[in-house]
């Protein structure tokens, strides 16, 4: 099984000195990873944050780059987050589970999301 997966940034992140770091690595992430993310206080003050504190904590490295912190994704352009975001949901099959159901009223089959809360 794969846990850690290359990626390459479309932009790169530029460091303070003006290079430019496209290379890196994602490892899968955690519940513990998701967890304690969510107790950040940075998270509870602005939960939006909370895309940053993930992906800081599974970016297991970046070309050229000591180690990421939160900070540092703060940094990366738009195109750069919404590449590693997307590249986190596909690796860690964040789409909800589905399930072939049957209508009980016309009988047509038919993929229905699996949703694990229960309301109400």
């Amino acid at each position: 099984m794969t846990t850690v997966y290359d990626f390459e940034l479309p932009k790169g992140f530029v460091d303070k000195a003006g290079e430019v770091h496209r290379r890196g690595k994602m490892r899968l992430a955690t519940a513990g990873d998701e967890i304690n993310a969510t107790r950040d206080p940075r998270v509870l003050s602005n939960p939006s944050y909370l895309t940053i504190v993930v992906l800081a904590s599974v970016i297991t490295e970046l070309e050229g780059v000591e180690s990421v912190m939160p900070t540092t994704v703060e940094r990366f352009f738009t195109a750069d987050l919404a590449f590693l975001q997307d590249m986190y949901q596909r690796i860690n099959n964040v789409e909800p589970p589905k399930m072939t159901v049957v209508c009980p009223d016309c009988g047509k089959v038919f993929e229905a999301p699996v949703n694990f809360t229960q309301e109400g």
